[in-house]
């Protein structure tokens, strides 16, 4: 493609949308200004060539390679992916990811693209899950609480099978599974600190006891949270 035909600098122009490529080895080709900012780099040259275990924590490049490679693999697209991302307050924001392959003249798949954006970002008319707003939110900022779907269809003004419906619709996931995604990547993110306790932690997260956030950690993660520790020592 020359250098002048370079049609993803369209997103530059789309309001807290990010758009990145990549090549087949998993290597950044091109990105927005919106992309390259989000990680911390001053221009695009700067990002490229890098892979996401350059840029990103490895828990989240782990994630994020398991989708690339299904894309290269399927030659299928990947979309309304919901992944979360904490913040420096360690609040939990979610982000929608739709990811497509790229091909070359023959039909080959040679890499994968992408377009990311906050969920919710859309404007008021366009968004069809602004109605379960109050109770992402309350989710998002109170998950380490004991939080019940009672509340969350109160706070959304719906019954609890209504408000299910929306959380399958706008997540993929029921929202007690939200809940529990929010405080297993929670639990990660403390995890990677050597020092502090796993029973510390998983009371931090909101789990009653170490128990019962083993059982957990290990039926999303697929190991005990310390053999998933001992990747930081």
């Amino acid at each position: 493609m020359a250098p002048e035909s370079q049609f993803y600098l369209l997103f530059n122009h789309l309001p807290r949308v990010s758009f990145f490529a990549k090549d087949a080895q998993f290597r950044f080709v091109a990105a927005n200004c919106h992309f390259v900012e989000r990680l911390g780099f001053s221009c695009e040259a700067e990002l490229l060539g890098k892979g996401d275990f350059d840029v990103f924590p490895s828990r989240l490049a782990e994630n994020f390679r398991r989708d690339d490679e299904e894309v290269l693999r399927s030659g299928e697209p990947k979309l309304g992916i919901v992944e979360l991302f904490f913040n420096r307050q360690g609040i939990p924001d979610w982000f929608v990811t739709h990811k497509l392959p790229v091909l070359d003249r023959k039909g080959s798949v040679m890499g994968i693209m992408g377009i990311v954006r906050a969920h919710g970002s859309a404007p008021d008319d366009a968004h069809p899950h602004r109605q379960i707003e109050r109770a992402v939110e309350h989710i998002r900022t109170r998950f380490r609480e004991k939080i019940t779907v009672p509340e969350l269809a109160e706070m959304a003004a719906l019954s609890p099978r209504q408000l299910n419906r929306k959380f399958v619709e706008a997540f993929g996931m029921s929202p007690q599974a939200v809940v529990m995604k929010v405080r297993i990547q929670a639990a990660c993110e403390l995890l990677a600190y050597p020092d502090k306790p796993v029973g510390e932690v998983a009371r931090e997260v909101g789990f009653a006891d170490q128990s019962s956030f083993t059982q957990q950690f290990h039926r999303h993660m697929g190991q005990t949270p310390l053999s998933y520790r001992r990747q930081f020592l």
